[in-house]
């Protein structure tokens, strides 16, 4: 090999070797949603703020991970939807910390008093900020990471992705899912690559979406972590797309009495290849039969601290996870 291209070659060795984790933050906002998602370039997305009110609890707790993160601002926040355990959270965090880009699906689409306000107070909290109205199939321009749109505001993406597009043997045995008028199945669904690794977080996104989106056609292919739609309610996590799209691990943002259900817990659990499932809350009316082990629960008592996971991930496809509570630790190679 000649001398320059030697060269260039351990240059790009050591780079590779050296790169940045892609990280993520599961934030405990008792059974709401907020993900810190931070790249290996240091650029940084947050998945939804958690609910308003309890002293600014939710803002802070999404602070002090951004202040674990070594992060200054957020650059982009994405609202998955406009229930207040999602959005709710976004003007309090607004005060405390600069955004970049709110992105979101467009306007509210729920006939409810209580969402309607909800999006006004988000329109609020935009102000003059950037501000990204998505659709399927649009990427969302963070730095050092793919991230693909695959749902918003009721639509889907029509064509598979990259590896995926195989038939759906199990979308014959799923009956007809009921419509939903909420916000629910307007979410913005995102799915995360970095190098070989792929990240599925599609927020509240309902059965009857689901369905569209796995059959008859897996449009999704698999992916190395999935977290569990909806906080882990049988609204959501279907058979035909949980069990097609083979996450090797599995996280819940549910809370200690929201989310975390027997029925959802147990597709999840069964999904074929799945090493393991993480859990923000032991589920306290679903037993110890549809619970995980305590170390993998970040939080196990009802009035807990707010403990949080969180998740390194290589571009070869490795992950580990890291439980706050116990520091109790799990790497899963690919």
């Amino acid at each position: 090999m000649k001398r320059g291209l030697l060269a260039a070659w351990l240059l790009a060795l050591a780079v590779t070797a050296s790169a940045s984790p892609l990280r993520i933050y599961f934030i405990d906002v008792e059974g709401g949603q907020s993900t810190l998602v931070v790249s290996p370039t240091g650029a940084s997305m947050l998945i939804d703020a958690g609910w308003p009110g309890n002293n600014g609890r939710d803002a802070n707790r999404i602070l002090d991970a951004a202040k674990a993160a070594g992060l200054t601002q957020i650059d982009f926040l994405v609202v998955t939807h406009y229930h207040v355990d999602h959005a709710g959270g976004v003007a309090p965090l607004a005060e405390k910390i600069k955004i970049g880009t709110f992105v979101d699906h467009g306007p509210n689409r729920e006939d409810s008093d209580d969402t309607r306000a909800n999006y006004a107070a988000y329109q609020k909290a935009i102000g003059n900020a950037k501000h990204l109205v998505v659709k399927p199939g649009d990427r969302i321009p963070i730095s050092g990471l793919d991230v693909t749109v695959v749902s918003a505001d009721g639509n889907l993406i029509s064509e598979p992705l990259p590896g995926a597009g195989e038939s759906n043997p199990l979308c014959s045995s799923e009956t007809a899912a009921p419509d939903d008028n909420s916000e629910n199945p307007y979410s913005v669904g995102v799915l995360i690559s970095y190098g070989k690794l792929r990240v599925l977080d599609m927020g509240d996104l309902t059965k009857q979406k689901e369905l569209r989106i796995a059959c008859p056609r897996n449009l999704i292919g698999k992916v190395d972590l999935f977290v569990v739609t909806h906080h882990g309610t049988a609204l959501s996590n279907s058979k035909a797309l949980v069990h097609a799209i083979q996450p090797r691990v599995a996280t819940m943002d549910n809370g200690a009495r929201k989310g975390g259900s027997v029925e959802a817990w147990q597709t999840v659990h069964d999904s074929p290849g799945l090493a393991d499932l993480w859990q923000l809350h032991y589920a306290m009316a679903s037993g110890k039969d549809h619970n995980v082990g305590d170390d993998f629960i970040a939080n196990l008592e009802e009035k807990c601290a707010g403990k949080s996971l969180a998740v390194s991930g290589e571009a070869d496809g490795t992950l580990t996870v890291t439980n706050a509570r116990n520091s109790f630790s799990k790497t899963y190679k690919k």
